[in-house]
């Protein structure tokens, strides 16, 4: 491009605070991005965002409409507490903007399916977060699974959780609730990896009905825990464990079970680190470290990327929509006792070159570990 990508950003909370210096990264050797506007409804957080990022030449509002309406914002990312993701991604959409939006979508299902149309419409992007099938570590375990190094997955399993924000009411309000804010997470690299979900059922609910949030005792309205299960067809299935509800754990964020191995990634899939290999043709556990340090934040950089070559994102809005659905059918079965088909669907991104994290990458065979 002639020019540098102009950004508005709408939220300077703390994902800002990982998201504006990425941005500015990628001014490393050439500019390629300016920040001109942000908008976020506490003037406090403008002049942090100024002095802590050097931001000296950005305009600062505290209405987002006068960000997404300036001439001069090509790309809004849209940091917001989720509650008003979709409206704010609709406006962006509608003035002609490309989108990057952090998760979920929308807390509506009819919300989400109309922005999934209107991004068809408009001239600009839509990303979604979360961008998990970017990391190198999720994109060489899917290679493993669908050149069938561990045979037929029959099984998997996702796992986050954490004791949950003492900060932000909105988290434990109407909208919010671990699904959306962690789940996600595993939802997502899941159907990625295994395609679209059938059906579902969980066990979802309020575990700890009041919280300590920013120094006063609120009520919890949206749910803290949930064991979801995904029914793939055929008899094939996963379950999804999270809430605000889990002290500390030890067990990796992904694990999927073949008819000939197990694969299973290291570390959480929002920060990966490679992943171990298990073949019965082998006999042995095989580590697969990734050093990339990949950051959670990287669907910036593919929106730049995709704005500069004009070529979409490999993230669809039809898959974030296909994620929502399920979160808000997990906590409609917790409520209601009832396994919900799943009607949305959408085509994985397929990632076919060479592995990244197979015999080029760092291999530390464990033969203490063979079995």
């Amino acid at each position: 491009m002639a020019q540098p990508v102009r950004v508005g950003v709408i939220g300077l909370g703390s994902v800002s605070r990982v998201y504006i210096p990425h941005l500015q990264r990628l001014n490393i050797p050439t500019r390629r991005v300016e920040i001109v506007a942000a908008s976020d409804i506490d003037p406090a957080r403008h002049e942090h965002a100024r002095r802590t990022h050097g931001l000296g030449d950005t305009a600062f509002s505290p209405d987002s409409e006068e960000v997404i309406a300036r001439k001069d914002v090509d790309l809004v990312v849209i940091l917001a507490p989720m509650q008003v993701h979709g409206s704010l991604t609709r406006a962006a959409l509608e003035s002609g903007k490309h989108v990057l939006v952090e998760k979920p979508l929308s807390m509506s299902l009819d919300e989400a399916a109309d922005l999934v149309e209107l991004s068809k419409r408009s001239p600009g992007y839509l990303l979604c977060a979360p961008h998990v099938v970017l990391s190198p570590t999720y994109q060489a375990m899917w290679r493993r699974i669908h050149r069938g190094d561990i045979g037929e997955v029959l099984q998997a399993r996702g796992f986050y959780g954490w004791a949950g924000p003492n900060w932000g009411e909105w988290y434990y309000q109407p909208g919010g609730g671990s699904m959306f804010d962690l789940g996600v997470y595993n939802v997502t690299s899941l159907t990625g990896l295994l395609g679209p979900v059938q059906r579902v059922s969980a066990m979802s609910g309020v575990a700890i009905s009041e919280r300590q949030v920013n120094g006063e005792r609120i009520a919890v309205e949206s749910h803290d825990n949930a064991h979801l299960l995904l029914d793939f067809g055929n008899a094939r299935y996963a379950v999804v464990s999270t809430g605000f509800t889990i002290q500390r754990y030890r067990n990796s964020g992904l694990e999927l079970y073949g008819t000939e191995g197990t694969i299973q990634m290291i570390g959480e899939d929002w920060a990966p680190k490679g992943y171990e290999l298990w073949q019965n043709s082998a006999g042995c556990w095989q580590i697969f470290e990734d050093g990339s340090n990949w950051p959670w934040s990287d669907g910036i950089r593919h929106m730049i990327d995709c704005i500069e070559l004009g070529t979409p994102p490999v993230i669809t809005p039809e898959h974030a929509l296909h994620v929502l659905e399920i979160m808000v059918k997990c906590m409609e079965s917790g409520e209601t006792g009832k396994a919900l088909p799943i009607e949305s669907s959408f085509t994985p991104p397929r990632f076919d070159d060479a592995d990244t994290l197979g015999a080029g990458a760092h291999l530390a065979h464990d033969p203490a570990r063979a079995e």
